[in-house]
């Protein structure tokens, strides 16, 4: 940033960006490239990728709703091979380090896949997604129970020595013990969380806005909720954690790091603005010049509680 003074460089997990703020998956694409400069960004990170090429769920794929958005998208995916031959290269010539996202159907697609993206240099880290809320109509993910959560993490661990970012569902009871198993496991960072699932209705069609019929709601709505799961998870690890849901001003990004987060991801806001994430670094940097800020990780899980 213009600022020399202001360090706002983060480690998470053993990657250190440049700043804190990133893409949320499924929200970014080269397409961007002609309003931001992707160098500006503290990482990459590209939607996630299967396997095998899939088409995606059945349309309408997005609703709006009052204070966000509802999304069904399933995950449409060339294949791991399309991946690294082609998008992966297209982001070597960046600065900013590249975070594949992996979804897999078993904990034994998602130590291939990790194993098999671990081979290239131009990969810096590995985002599992093991909170999709859409995939299915029952919304049913791996994240939400702690075993699975554990057995995924350790198998892809075995497998890879590149830095482990879990990412969380919020839809679960208790999402400390699923954070704790992750950590145990192996996991150098959490991102949380992945979207709430939620539908929506036409009421003069009476048929749902989804054709999933039900999806993942993020956005400005969902951002206290992500502010409380980032509190609550912060206070029972030890490893980073990035916010990740409703962040759409450098305030938001402030929230989440007082709350705990090291860093945050932006994914509804780019469909907003497709600068946003700019937009929120230069918010971030006046946020710290305002109150005297020299580093930014000053603020990391610095709210004040019972004062």
């Amino acid at each position: 940033m213009k600022n020399a003074a202001v360090n706002m460089s983060v480690d998470i997990g053993g990657l250190v960006l440049k700043n804190p703020v990133m893409p949320a998956s499924g929200t970014f694409g080269p397409e961007m490239e002609k309003v931001i400069d992707f160098n500006r960004l503290g990482a990459i990170v590209l939607k996630s990728i299967t396997m095998f090429p899939r088409a995606g769920n059945s349309a309408p794929r997005v609703c709006e709703t009052p204070a966000g958005m509802i999304n069904s998208i399933g995950i449409p995916s060339k294949g791991i091979e399309y991946y690294l031959e082609n998008s992966v290269p297209s982001y070597s010539k960046y600065d900013s380090p590249l975070i594949s996202s992996l979804s897999a159907d078993s904990i034994d697609e998602f130590a291939k896949l990790a194993e098999i993206v671990t081979k290239s240099n131009d990969v810096d880290a590995i985002e599992l997604n093991i909170s999709c809320p859409n995939l299915k109509g029952n919304g049913l993910a791996f994240g939400m129970d702690a075993d699975i959560t554990f057995n995924l993490v350790k198998k892809v661990r075995a497998v890879t020595d590149k830095p482990i970012i879990t990412k969380l569902t919020p839809n679960v009871t208790n999402i400390q013990e699923i954070a704790v198993a992750a950590e145990e496991a192996g996991s150098d960072c959490l991102n949380v969380a992945n979207t709430f699932l939620a539908m929506s209705i036409d009421v003069h069609t009476r048929k749902p806005k989804i054709g999933n019929i039900m999806g993942g709601l993020s956005g400005p709505a969902t951002k206290p909720i992500i502010v409380r799961l980032i509190y609550q998870v912060s206070q029972v690890v030890h490893i980073p954690i990035i916010g990740c849901g409703g962040v759409m001003s450098g305030e938001d990004a402030i929230e989440m790091m007082l709350a705990g987060a090291t860093a945050v991801q932006v994914g509804t806001a780019n469909f907003i603005q497709l600068d946003a994430m700019i937009r929120i670094l230069k918010e971030i940097e006046s946020y710290m010049e305002q109150y005297q800020i020299k580093d930014i990780r000053e603020i990391i899980g610095q709210v004040v509680i019972n004062q």
